[in-house]
């Protein structure tokens, strides 16, 4: 396994053969079996895998958690190397983002919506990055987790927009026993609200149930699940929503495909899930 922080190295590897087929994995590192899950996906789908670590600041708000963000490269790396992974980009943020860096990938419309209402200058950060990160390595194909399913439907669009040669692919989220989406700021909650935040899992989960029991209205869907994580006292609700997969537009009634969606504050850990109804 190489490790660099060169973009140039980056790119000798990558074109030394030119056949072979590569998979990127791009992370921001304390890395989890979520993370691992989609190295191995990249693993079975291509000759190659590569792995970007960077804890990207631009994709995070004056009085976010950019100076906490939980890190530990050295761990990374070891998972990594039991993975298999063949090349590993750890750029320091010079490299991704020099002196006179004026440059924004920015989607309009649904970048707005959910998570981009919540955090408006998130989506810039995460497009422009992910950008970057599709020319210096130039995979044939790109994981990311359904987790974050409003950035992989960002993604997704950026990718057709701007002419990517490139496949997307999007993993299911691997949640812990409890049902707890994994995610590298669990390891921020104390033991109390570790416990508390399955409440959002447990709202998605009813919304589900509810729908499948005949329930179509996408408001009484909603007040469902704000209900039930407001009834937890140690969780500070950000957002629920029931909303079309594609355009992330709120849906009156709920007859076809659906993403159930929401963000919950822990103390200041804040935690997103969903669960994608199919038609």
């Amino acid at each position: 396994m190489r490790v660099t922080d060169q973009i140039e190295t980056i790119r000798e590897i990558r074109w030394s053969d030119p056949a072979l087929t590569w998979g990127l994995v791009p992370t921001m590192g304390f890395l989890h079996q979520g993370h691992l899950s989609l190295v191995r996906r990249a693993r079975a789908e291509n000759d190659r895998v590569g792995v970007s670590i960077f804890v990207n600041p631009t994709q995070f708000a004056p009085g976010e958690d950019l100076a906490v963000y939980p890190r530990d490269l050295e761990r990374d790396l070891e998972l990594l190397r039991r993975e298999d992974a063949n090349l590993v980009f750890v750029p320091v943020e010079q490299t991704i983002y020099p002196p006179g860096f004026a440059a924004t990938v920015n989607l309009k419309g649904i970048s707005a919506r959910l998570e981009g209402a919540s955090r408006p200058t998130h989506f810039a950060g995460v497009t422009t990055v992910v950008a970057k990160l599709f020319n210096i390595f130039q995979p044939t194909r790109a994981y990311f987790g359904q987790k974050d399913a409003q950035q992989a439907i960002l993604i997704r669009q950026m990718v057709t927009d701007l002419n990517f040669n490139l496949k997307i692919v999007v993993c299911p989220i691997v949640r812990e026993s409890d049902g707890l989406a994994m995610s590298s700021r669990n390891v921020r909650l104390n033991p109390q609200q570790r416990s508390a935040a399955t409440v959002l899992f447990r709202a998605l989960t009813k919304a589900k149930e509810q729908i499948q029991a005949g329930q179509r209205n996408g408001d009484a869907i909603r007040m469902a699940m704000t209900k039930m994580v407001q009834s937890e006292p140690l969780a500070r609700l950000d957002y629920v929503s029931a909303a079309d997969p594609m355009t992330l537009e709120e849906l009156d009634n709920l007859d076809g495909a659906a993403l159930l969606s929401g963000a919950v504050y822990f103390g200041d850990v804040r935690l997103i899930d969903n669960i994608l109804l199919e038609p």
